[in-house]
């Protein structure tokens, strides 16, 4: 299927064909059974992830295909009008996945784990990969090609980046039993290592340095790396004063985030997700 679907990405036809159709639709379903992903672990690559850029490709090349079309339940008092190609995914009870009633959309051609829950409104694009049990939260995003660990909490309005384009970057990167908390905004290809805890509205992305207290060291990304939050790391929202020019004589501090400790056992009993709510 990958030479087949880069072959059509990179050769785009006068017409797609049925038989053209038929491969998208195997491709999608891949992505939807969670065999094929947009990136996936690598413990040789440098952040421990390796992306498949061939995935990309085939996502995009779904919105090249498809045609606009009508999706509407009630077309006169709310229009839906989106491509053919990504229509809402189907789930049914035995998926295991909870959908509360009030308004969330998770788009064709994603994984999403047994356990998963989803709070309303929230919103899974086309590519995301959800492992089993994490909650996504009410008023959450999680971005086309995002991978979001297992038994994670992705909290209320954060919003989780994806990175469709270009297809060699990294996509956001949630590993397992990660906290995000309410507010927060993960963007630009940042990878956020096992069980790490991010306090109400961090902002994390390619030009935000992560000052370390505990390990004495600041955090950020290069040309060739993405961010990296540590294993464990507990972040929380800072700022760093502006140290010339005007904004150092207007006092003037631009935003940071912090590492402030490591998890514990009392981090642990605070950001519990009770299991009744599962």
């Amino acid at each position: 299927m990958r030479t087949e679907i880069e072959a059509l990405f990179d050769t785009k036809p006068e017409a797609y064909s049925e038989e053209h159709f038929r491969l998208f639709q195997r491709f999608k379903t891949a992505l939807n059974e969670g065999t094929i992903r947009a990136a996936e672990p690598d413990d040789a690559a440098p952040t421990g992830w390796r992306v498949n850029g061939w995935v990309k490709k085939g996502i995009l090349l779904g919105f090249r295909m498809g045609s606009v079309v009508d999706m509407s339940l009630d077309p006169a008092r709310q229009p839906w009008l989106d491509k053919a190609t990504y229509p809402v995914r189907k789930v049914t009870v035995a998926d295991g996945v909870r959908i509360v009633p009030g308004g969330s959309s998770i788009r064709d051609g994603c994984y999403i784990g047994r356990g998963v829950t989803c709070m309303p409104p929230m919103y899974i694009n086309a590519g995301a990969w959800v492992g089993e049990g994490t909650m996504v939260d009410s008023h959450a995003l999680v971005g086309s090609c995002a991978q979001i660990g297992r038994h994670c909490h992705i909290s209320a309005a954060a919003q989780i980046g994806g990175v469709l384009e270009p297809v060699g970057a990294m996509p956001v990167v949630i590993e397992d039993e990660v906290l995000v908390g309410g507010n927060c905004g993960v963007y630009e290809g940042t990878v956020v290592k096992r069980r790490a805890v991010l306090g109400t509205g961090v902002i994390l992305n390619r030009s935000t340095p992560v000052f370390d207290l505990v390990r004495g060291v600041i955090h950020k990304a290069s040309e060739e790396q993405p961010l990296v939050i540590p294993p464990e790391a507990v972040v929380v929202p800072g700022s760093r004063a502006v140290t010339s020019g005007p904004g150092k004589e207007w006092g003037i501090s631009v935003a940071a985030a912090v590492i402030v400790k490591y998890r514990d056992e009392r981090t642990d009993t605070r950001i519990q997700l009770e299991d009744v709510l599962r």
